[in-house]
């Protein structure tokens, strides 16, 4: 059984900064590309950030410059650090990951339930 959790939400001002974390739990091998996306009320799922295996990294327009996107391998936990927060921001971000099980040949991807952001004065 594989788990991914995020953590980190809440209510903050515009402006403000907020840390979310996405820790993958369970029987891994191996994790590759860490997500996180997010889907505001009556809104489509959006992809907000991507970071490979390797590190690298890709953002969409919208957050670029004030988001980004890290993982700490050893924890098998990546980080979404949000800064200068905008009211348009405000969204449930849930975090997907590309996960090997042990034991299980190929990659599946796994999904968390979310954290829920507001951004709002």
């Amino acid at each position: 059984q594989v788990q991914l959790v995020e953590s980190g939400g809440g209510l903050v001002q515009p402006g403000g900064s907020l840390r979310l974390s996405c820790a993958a739990s369970g029987s891994i091998d191996s994790i590759g590309s860490m997500n996180w996306y997010r889907q505001a009320p009556e809104k489509q799922r959006e992809l907000v950030a991507t970071i490979s295996g390797g590190g690298n990294t890709n953002y969409a327009d919208s957050v670029k410059g004030r988001f980004t996107i890290s993982r700490d391998n050893a924890k098998n936990t990546a980080y979404l650090q949000m800064n200068s927060l905008k009211v348009e921001d405000t969204a449930v971000y849930y975090c997907n990951a590309r996960i090997r099980k042990a034991g299980v040949l190929g990659y599946g991807v796994e999904w968390g339930k979310g954290t829920l952001v507001t951004v709002s004065s």
